[in-house]
This record gives C-alpha cells, structure tokens and sequence, in this order.
C-alpha cells in the first residue's frame, strides 16, 4: 500500500456498521488503546514522559503521606536552610520543609488540571457535536459564542473570571474550564463535519436512527482520537494556567501550598534562597513537558496523517 493510500484509510478510526447493533465503540477504544500503548513503547520520549505522570499521579495522590514533614510546620530556627539531608529540597522564609509543601501541591495542580480539563472537554464536545450535526443557525449561535470566548487570551479571561468570581481553588477551577472550553469545541465539530458524510453515518440516517443514538454509537467514537490527543495536550496548559493564577494570588490561596504561589512566595529570594523558586519551578516544568512528549505520541499515532511520520521515524531506531 502506498504512502497515500495508507493516509486516507481510516486506520486510527475503523467505521461502524450502523445496522450491527454491537456496541460501537468497544472494538474503537480497543483499537485506539493498543495503538496508543505500541507508540508509547516505541518512543521513549514519551516513556520517560509516561513514567513522569505516572509518580506525578503517586505523589498527588499520596503527597500528604510522602511528606517528611507538615506543609504549614513553621520553624524559625530553620530558616531558609539550603538543601541537606534533613531537608533535601531546604527550607523558606518561615522554616517550612519546600520538600513537603511541593509533593503536596501536586494534588492541587491535578486536581485542578483534571477537573478544568474535564469540564471544557464535557462542555465543548457537546457544543461542538450539536454544532456540528445540525449546522445551520444552531451551528452559527453555538461557535459564535465560542468565538467569542477564544478571541480573549487565555489567561486574560481567566484572570477576568476569578475576578468576577473571587479567588479561590474553586472559580480558579471553573474559570480554567471556561477558557479551554472553544478548543474542544471547535476539534470536535471539525471532526463532526468530517464523519457526518461518511458512509455509514448515511445509512444510519437512512434507516431511521434517532439522532442522540448516531452521535453516541457512530459520531463519537469515530472522533475519539483528536479529543484524546487535545485532552493530553490541555492538560499541560491548564497545569500552567493554575500555577499563573495562583502566582498572580487568584488561585489557592495561603497557606495551602501551589506551586505557582511559592514561586511568587520566592521571587524575592531569588539570590540569597535560589532553592525557594527553583524546585516548584522544576516541578511545573517537568510535568508540563511530560504531558507535552505524552501528547505528541499519542498525536503521532492517532492522526492518521502522521502514520507516515511516524512509521518513519520508528524504522530509523
């Protein structure tokens, strides 16, 4: 088979025969985690960037745990200690363990990078389906609202929202999902538009089938893959987005630890306790760059235009 003939087939994605009234999406997901699972494997890259998320996962959900000590214990005589043995990551300004209080933010950064995502993912794939199915005037209200959204940047809305909303873990949360909602929205209607004319979309239209019974059986499971690959993708950007809050004291607030506010908390130590500013720095930078090689891979393998790519690359190894 040629190089093009392979990217026009639907490989990431088999169709659905509309009349086999199996579920749909059982033999889809199971296509798409096994390819997803060979390049993960044969990249290592996303190896190591797996293993990465995979300790994140650990220490947010055992930080509180994995702590040498509590992430509000003040010691003056303890304070800002370079790294040692006693405290391997040193101590800030109030004698508090940076150690403790960075495995412990990681919680709060998950937490709010899966619950954002989650959110914009939830709302945007349903504006983007119905925008997308139906077209017309519910197409032109629905995007345009989105439009409205993805015309402000990113961080300037969500700023605008919390403001509106007060600070907090919460509204730093929401406002999060609001602002990454329209690219959801817009994948997932480009992908609509793609598979509402495929053949078997027509037969089940032609035979009847209630509209809510296509998206769900036929329509969504054949645009898994670029909702799979923005979700890897935006969840780095959330993670980003909370730690700016929360620098920007819009986020969580003291004395509950995040990563974005203890970088704020060491900005005026950056000479005399380099330690203050540098070890929940590092920790952002890793997982965002974690999430990034994860989503890379899983967007090698998943558009079917990167096949060929990606293919290429493996055989070089």
């Amino acid at each position: 088979m040629s190089a093009g003939e392979r990217a026009s087939t639907p490989a990431a994605v088999p169709p659905v025969d509309p009349v086999d009234d199996r579920p749909s999406a059982t033999a889809v997901e199971a296509g798409t985690l096994r390819r997803a699972l060979t390049a993960l494997w044969h990249d290592p890259p996303a190896v190591a960037g797996t293993v990465v998320l995979l300790v994140l996962l650990v220490v947010g959900l055992a930080g509180q745990w994995l702590a040498p000590a509590g992430t509000n214990d003040v010691d003056v005589d303890e304070m800002l200690r370079p790294p040692s043995g006693a405290h391997p990551f040193g101590t800030d300004e109030l004698g508090r363990d940076v150690l403790s209080r960075v495995l412990v933010a990681a919680r709060v950064s998950l937490q709010v990078g899966l619950v954002s995502v989650g959110i914009a993912l939830a709302v945007g794939v349903t504006v983007g389906l119905l925008a997308g199915w139906y077209g017309g005037w519910t197409d032109n209200v629905l995007m345009r609202g989105m439009d409205v959204l993805f015309a402000f940047p990113v961080l300037l809305l969500a700023v605008a929202i919390v403001a509106v909303l007060g600070p907090g873990l919460v509204t730093a949360t929401t406002a999060i999902g609001v602002v990454y909602t329209p690219i959801f929205a817009r994948v997932t209607r480009a992908s609509v538009l793609a598979v509402r004319e495929q053949v078997f979309v027509r037969a089940a239209v032609s035979i009847g089938t209630s509209d809510l019974r296509i998206l769900r059986r036929h329509v969504l499971p054949n645009i898994a893959a670029p909702l799979i690959v923005q979700t890897s993708l935006s969840l780095a950007f959330a993670i980003l987005s909370e730690a700016a809050l929360s620098f920007l004291g819009l986020g969580v607030q003291p004395p509950a630890p995040a990563w974005g506010r203890m970088l704020y908390d060491g900005r005026g130590f950056v000479t005399d306790a380099w330690w203050l500013g540098f070890f929940p720095g590092a920790a952002i930078f890793l997982t965002v760059l974690a999430f990034n090689l994860v989503g890379d891979a899983l967007r090698d393998v998943l558009d079917p235009r990167q096949l060929t790519v990606s293919e290429a690359r493996r055989s070089t190894r």
